[in-house]
């Protein structure tokens, strides 16, 4: 299908794109890399009136190390995040996730930021970014500002960001030595959306018990959430197969799963459960090395 008639903008500045922002608040929706809202638009579920092309806008690509963390331009996209040598070095499990996103041509287009704006419950970025602790810095009309990633999924295709604010970067703690994370999904066989994704963080103390623990889960709700009370029960255990089982219980019991055309709530639920043991076991082996 043909989008409804809009009308295109290219801001040369981030102020310049806040700003306008901030003048159709209602009206105008940003333009990343484009394989979200593009389709939504040729399927006329929107239809702004205002495309704000954030193309031009300098200072949003790039990925650098500073101050322990990763920080992540928003518009940088699935492959580069994939292919970085610092991101595989320094947190691996970010690398794998962007491998696991769409196809290439999704990869060489769509952007960490792009991707989570759009919050769609199914996509891969926010299970490691909730198990990573990652905080969302922003830029709007009034400012910037800080949103933890704990904060920023609020609902389906429902975040934190104000009308006029813009994802500016992505900035993710570098794990602590001792620590461990992985993320596994059960995909869709076409989009490859994530029908089930787990992504887990894991730090063990000197005696091989857990120091701490951290369950980031996308697919199965209307939002990505922390599985806190699966993280809870691991944390002094050895992470041997009972207690493993139990997290992976807990995780799903936990969860408001929903049901569709791809899988019922209650298949959800035990994917859950699987998915949150097979991260767990991952994390763990990667934790001892």
């Amino acid at each position: 299908m043909i989008p409804s008639a809009f009308e295109y903008v290219a801001p040369a500045s981030l102020a310049e794109a806040t700003a306008f922002l901030a003048a159709h608040p209602d009206d105008a929706k940003l333009l990343a890399g484009g394989h979200s809202l593009v389709p939504l638009m040729k399927l006329r579920l929107a239809a702004p009136k205002y495309l704000v092309d954030l193309a031009r806008v300098p200072g949003l690509k790039g990925i650098r190390e500073a101050n322990g963390a990763l920080e992540i331009g928003a518009l940088t996209t699935h492959y580069e995040v994939e292919s970085s040598s610092l991101v595989r070095e320094r947190l691996p499990v970010l690398a794998e996730t962007a491998a696991l996103i769409g196809d290439v041509q999704v990869r060489n287009r769509g952007t960490i930021g792009g991707s989570l704006a759009h919050a769609d419950p199914a996509a891969d970025y926010p299970a490691p970014i909730l198990a990573l602790e990652a905080e969302i810095s922003v830029t709007g009309s009034k400012g910037q500002r800080t949103i933890k990633a704990t904060d920023f999924f609020v609902d389906l295709l429902t975040t934190a960001l104000k009308p006029d604010e813009v994802i500016t970067q992505v900035r993710i703690p570098i794990p602590a030595a001792g620590s461990g994370a992985a993320y596994v999904k059960f995909p869709h066989p076409a989009s490859r959306y994530a029908i089930v994704g787990v992504a887990a963080l894991v730090r063990l103390n000197a005696d091989g018990s857990c120091a701490s623990a951290a369950i980031g889960v996308t697919g199965a709700g209307s939002k990505a959430v922390r599985a806190s009370a699966a993280e809870q029960g691991l944390v002094g255990s050895r992470l041997d197969d009972a207690a493993i089982q139990k997290a992976g219980a807990a995780a799903a019991e936990a969860i408001e799963p929903v049901g569709d055309i791809h899988a019922s709530a209650e298949y959800r639920r035990h994917l859950v459960r699987e998915f949150t043991m097979r991260a767990l076991r991952a994390a763990a082996e990667r934790a001892k090395k």
